[in-house]
C-alpha cells in the first residue's frame, strides 16, 4: 500500500516486533513494583485499541510517479504512530496477562501446564479468526477495514476481561497498593498518574523509534547487556541460594527460546513473501490471500492444543513427562525442520513456477506443533522458577 521495498517493509516489520518483545520488559516491572497485572493489562488493551483504529486511518495510496514513488506524509506519520500504541500497548498487557494465569493455580499443581495450553489455545481461536476475517477485508476491501474490525475486536476482548474480573480472585492487584496514591512532587499527581503519563511518553520515544531501524538494533542490544546485568545484580545480592539457582535455570531457557523465536517470526516477513510470491494460493478449490495463510498457525494450536495438554498430563502420571529442556529442544528442532519442508518444496516448482500451498501448511504445522512444545511449557516454567518480584519482568 505504501509501496516500500522489500528490505524497508521488512525493516520496520524488524523494528516493531523488535521492539515489541523488548517492550514486556517495561511492562512487567512496573506492574510487578507498582500497578499489578490487572491494571495493567487494562490499560494495556486500551492502548491496543487506539493502535488497532489508528491502523484503520488509511489515506491515500503510494504511488510511482516519474521522480519516484509519491506518500502520504500524514498517513505514514499515523501509522507509524499506531505501530507505537500497539507496541507500549503489548508491553503492559502480554507478560501481565501470563502472569495472572499462572497464579491462578497454587505452586506445584501439575495442572499448570495444562492451563497454560489451555489458555494459549484460547489466544489462537482468536488469532485464527481475527488472520482469516481481517487479512480477507484488509486484502479485499481495503485495510481500513481490515484494521477496523481488529480494534473492534480488540475492545471486544477488553470488556470481556472486565466482565470476568470476579473470577481472577483476587489475583493481580498490586502488591502495595498505598504507593499508587503517593505523590511525586508535582501537585494532584500520583504515582499511578505518573505511570501512565510517562506511558504516553514512551508511545512518542516508540514512533520515532520504529521508522529509525538501524538505532532500533544498537538500543536493543544495549537493553539486552542492561537487563542482563540487572539480573545479574539481583541473583547476587537479592536471591538465596535456592532462588538464585532456578533462576539461572530460567535465564538459560530464556536464552534458548531466541533460536526458536527468530524462526517462527519469519511467518510475518519472509513466510508470507514466500506464500504472496512463488505459492499456488489454490486449496480445496478456495483461493486465499497471501496474509490469511498465517492463519494456519492458529488453526493448528486450538486444535493440537488440548491433545498436547492431555499429552502432558498422562505422561506425567505415569512420571514419562520430558523435562523442560527437553521439550524446549523438541520445539526448537521442529521449526528448523519446518524450514526445511520450504526449503524441500521449493524444489517441485509446477509449470507456472509455484510450488504447493501444503509445503507451507507443512511448515506450519511443524512450527506449531514446536511453538506447544515451548511457548505454553515456557510461560509455565517461568511462574515455577522465576523470584515472585520478577516474574512479569522474565515474562
Amino acid at each position: 500500500y505504501h509501496l516500500f521495498s522489500d528490505a524497508a517493509g521488512l525493516g520496520v516489520l524488524g523494528s516493531y516486533a523488535s521492539l515489541v518483545y523488548a517492550m514486556p520488559v517495561l511492562g512487567g516491572l512496573i506492574a510487578d513494583r507498582f500497578i499489578g497485572m490487572r491494571k495493567a493489562v487494562t490499560f494495556g488493551g486500551l492502548l491496543l485499541v487506539a493502535g488497532h483504529l489508528g491502523m484503520a486511518f488509511e489515506g491515500e495510496a503510494a504511488r510511482q510517479t516519474a521522480a519516484g514513488i509519491v506518500r502520504d506524509d500524514q498517513a505514514l506519520s499515523i501509522f507509524y504512530l499506531s505501530l507505537a500504541l500497539i507496541v507500549v500497548g503489548v508491553g503492559f498487557l502480554k507478560p501481565n496477562i501470563s502472569t495472572v494465569v499462572g497464579k491462578l493455580y497454587p505452586e506445584g499443581d501439575p495442572r499448570r501446564d495444562a492451563g497454560f495450553t489451555i489458555f494459549y489455545m484460547g489466544i489462537n481461536i482468536g488469532a485464527f479468526s481475527a488472520t482469516l476475517l481481517c487479512g480477507w477485508l484488509g486484502e479485499v476491501y481495503g485495510w481500513s477495514w481490515g484494521f477496523g474490525a481488529a480494534g473492534i475486536g480488540m475492545l471486544l476482548g477488553l470488556i470481556v476481561f472486565q466482565w470476568g474480573q470476579q473470577t481472577l480472585m483476587g489475583h493481580g492487584e498490586p502488591e502495595h497498593p498505598e504507593r499508587l496514591t503517593q505523590g511525586v512532587g508535582v501537585p494532584g499527581l500520583t504515582i499511578e498518574h505518573a505511570i501512565y503519563a510517562g506511558s504516553f511518553v514512551m508511545v512518542a520515544v516508540v514512533w520515532q523509534l520504529v521508522q529509525l531501524t538501524d538505532t532500533v538494533g544498537i538500543l536493543l542490544d544495549v537493553l539486552s547487556l542492561t537487563v542482563l546485568a540487572g539480573l545479574g545484580w539481583f541473583l547476587l545480592f537479592r536471591c538465596s541460594k535456592v532462588e538464585r539457582e532456578r533462576m539461572f535455570v530460567l535465564i538459560l531457557l530464556t536464552l534458548s527460546t531466541v533460536v526458536f523465536w527468530a524462526l517462527f517470526e519469519q511467518g510475518a516477513g519472509s513466510m508470507t513473501l514466500y506464500a504472496d510470491r512463488v505459492t499456488d494460493k489454490t486449496l480445496f478449490g478456495i483461493t486465499l490471500t497471501a496474509a490469511q495463510f498465517g492463519a494456519a498457525n492458529a488453526f493448528f494450536i486450538f486444535s493440537l492444543a488440548p491433545l498436547f495438554a492431555l499429552l502432558w498430563i498422562r505422561l506425567g502420571r505415569r512420571g514419562w513427562e520430558p523435562s523442560i529442556p527437553v521439550k524446549f529442544s523438541l520445539g526448537i528442532a521442529q521449526a528448523g525442520l519446518g524450514f526445511g519442508a520450504l526449503v524441500y518444496g521449493a524444489q517441485f516448482p509446477d509449470q507456472a513456477g509455484v510450488v504447493s500451498a501444503w509445503w507451507l501448511i507443512v511448515a506450519y504445522l511443524l512450527h506449531t506443533t514446536g511453538e506447544l512444545c515451548l511457548s505454553p511449557v515456557g510461560l509455565s516454567a517461568v511462574t515455577k522458577l522465576a523470584v515472585p518480584s520478577v516474574v512479569g519482568v522474565m515474562m
